[in-house]
């Protein structure tokens, strides 16, 4: 151990996004190749000594006691757990859950050491994996609040290609059987069919963690809010959602130092009339079994709208990806104008 296949299979895979920033020690990271790599894992992060590194994949996170931070880790699956090499930043970016991490290293602050900090999730903790819609992200689900991470990938193969290699190190848990079924009586097992919902796909793993990809029903959900949002300008029938992705908007500002810019992450819905950009919570849905109340916002929150009616133009970058797009609409302040005018000159 390792193959050469898999040393080359994880260089290749440590590529830092080119439109995220990280730190220099993540970026110490990147810069390994083949067995470096490999030993940088054993001599730094792996707990147990017999354990192989599997997988790399360079993706930004979220953590369910910090749902508003968003944060670029290095996410290593081994044979034991799953390791998320997080910026340092990340531990000073959310004051009021500082508790959530150890803060024994914050008298290196001034040094010039560059420290991470490693969030371990141990696989034999981990309960059930959530696959968002399209596979644009996934969340893995332990036995508690504190080990409850989504990884947004936006990147439908590098989601699939994680959930295979997570399956596959599962595989090799030793985990006790679970018991055998009751037999059901006929009442029982048709009775509690007429609940009126349908649950999501599920598909449990002979390691006992469920794995949980979303229903055509969501998308019907979804389509209904997004109708909603429209004041119901659209027949919800006709109304199909054309597309599904997750996108940075990004916010130019134009200081006197220099020209800089954000990015801020949007969940873009193309529908066939219109472009809608919302803000969504990848963390909290569907609802954790210890959660003892709903979430403080909706799982969907429109950020804007518009109609492909009056757009105008759509300017391409040319760089290689992520490719930047700039949708150019109408600045039409009454969207029902030519009503208002009907009304004005041939009503009574």
């Amino acid at each position: 151990y390792p193959s050469e296949f898999l040393m080359q299979k994880i260089t290749e895979d440590n590529q830092i996004p080119v439109h995220l920033h990280v730190s220099v020690s993540l970026q110490y990271v990147a810069g390994l190749k083949g067995r470096a790599l490999v030993e940088f894992f054993h001599s730094n992060i792996a707990e147990v000594e017999n354990e192989e590194l599997r997988h790399l994949m360079w993706s930004s996170v979220l953590f369910y006691k910090t749902p508003n931070v968003e944060v670029m880790a290095c996410v290593l699956l081994s044979t034991k757990a799953i390791y998320f090499l997080l910026d340092d930043s990340f531990v000073h970016a959310d004051e009021h859950q500082s508790d959530f991490w150890n803060r024994e290293n914050s008298d290196c602050e001034n040094s010039s050491f560059h420290l991470s900090c490693c969030f371990v999730l141990k696989l034999n903790d981990l309960q059930s994996v959530n696959v968002g819609l399209f596979d644009q992200y996934f969340r893995i689900t332990g036995h508690s609040a504190g080990h409850i991470v989504t990884c947004l990938t936006r990147d439908s193969y590098n989601t699939h290609t994680f959930i295979q290699q997570l399956m596959a190190v599962l595989s090799l848990l030793a985990r006790t059987p679970s018991p055998e079924p009751v037999d059901k009586d006929f009442y029982s097992e048709f009775g509690s069919k007429n609940t009126g919902k349908m649950e999501n796909y599920e598909l449990i793993h002979s390691s006992r963690v469920k794995f949980i990809y979303p229903n055509e029903e969501e998308i019907g959900d979804l389509a209904f809010l997004v109708a909603e949002k429209m004041d119901g300008l659209t027949n919800l029938p006709s109304l199909n959602i054309l597309l599904y992705v997750l996108a940075f908007q990004v916010n130019h500002f134009e200081g006197s130092a220099q020209n800089s810019s954000s990015l801020q992450a949007k969940t873009l819905i193309l529908t066939s009339s219109d472009l809608f950009l919302f803000d969504e919570d990848y963390i909290s849905y569907p609802l954790p079994e210890f959660a003892k109340e709903p979430p403080k916002r909706d799982k969907y929150q429109l950020a804007d709208g518009r109609r492909i009616r009056d757009l105008d133009r759509v300017l391409m970058g040319y760089q290689t990806y992520p490719q930047a797009l700039t949708f150019v609409f109408d600045d039409v302040q009454n969207q029902d104008l030519m009503q208002n005018l009907t009304l004005d000159h041939f009503g009574e």
